[in-house]
């Protein structure tokens, strides 16, 4: 028969978030034990006092996601620059067979202007492209005859370089997307390269998110 303490890890191990939210201290063990004793009584055959549940939780070992908090928060100290830009326009058009040559013209044009920003992602069924909102003209003109799905104006963008090593430690993104979503910031796209990765936000937005992005950074730094 399996060991109490062996039987509630497990069943917490089911849940990476909630052994997740456990690590940061932010879960209530006596309400823990509470939910997870009906569970464990079946299958420990048994009546289990409430207290040896929360004795049982408390002396479970750090684990692989505590470890993994600590390399993904090393990451984070090792942020380089975080770019924003702003006054950003996102189109979203359906795919198509003339649909490439379009954005090669659209390259051809913004390729010529140093300071222009463009992002085009193309799924399965549909490319979105985002360009400064001085360039919504050109996409009028190039892409008329396309199917346009749908668009959004006052949009900004907030970059951050990565390590190399993030490629190799999964749940980096995640990492930075939840600290977003606490604030209640929404994001509008993510566009990401080995190591950069990008999140556009409303232009509202764009100072929080920043300085979350930022406080990451400066917080899992080694001091001085």
């Amino acid at each position: 028969m399996q060991s109490l303490g062996k039987i509630t890890e497990d069943l917490i191990n089911r849940s990476p978030f909630l052994r997740e939210a456990m690590s940061e201290n932010l879960i209530n063990i006596s309400s823990l034990a509470r939910k997870l004793r009906p569970e464990i009584e079946e299958i420990y055959k048994k009546e289990v006092n409430e207290g040896a549940i929360v004795m049982a939780i408390k002396r479970m070992p750090p684990g692989y996601y505590h470890q993994l908090d600590l390399k993904i928060k090393n990451v984070m100290g090792e942020i380089g620059d975080v770019l924003v830009r702003s006054n950003l326009t996102n189109f979203t058009f359906e795919n198509s067979d003339t649909l490439k040559e379009k954005q090669l013209e659209l390259m051809n044009v913004l390729n010529k202007e140093n300071d222009s920003f463009f992002a085009i992602t193309r799924g399965i069924t549909e490319t979105t492209i985002i360009v400064s909102a001085s360039h919504t003209a050109v996409i009028d003109q190039l892409f008329k005859k396309e199917k346009l799905t749908t668009s959004a104006k006052n949009l900004a963008s907030v970059t951050v370089k990565l390590p190399p090593v993030n490629t190799e430690l999964h749940g980096v993104y995640y990492y930075i997307l939840k600290h977003l979503a606490w604030e209640g910031i929404n994001i509008a796209e993510v566009i990401s390269t080995s190591n950069e990765f990008t999140t556009v936000v409303s232009q509202l937005d764009i100072d929080r998110a920043f300085s979350i992005l930022m406080k990451l950074k400066r917080d899992n730094s080694d001091p001085a």
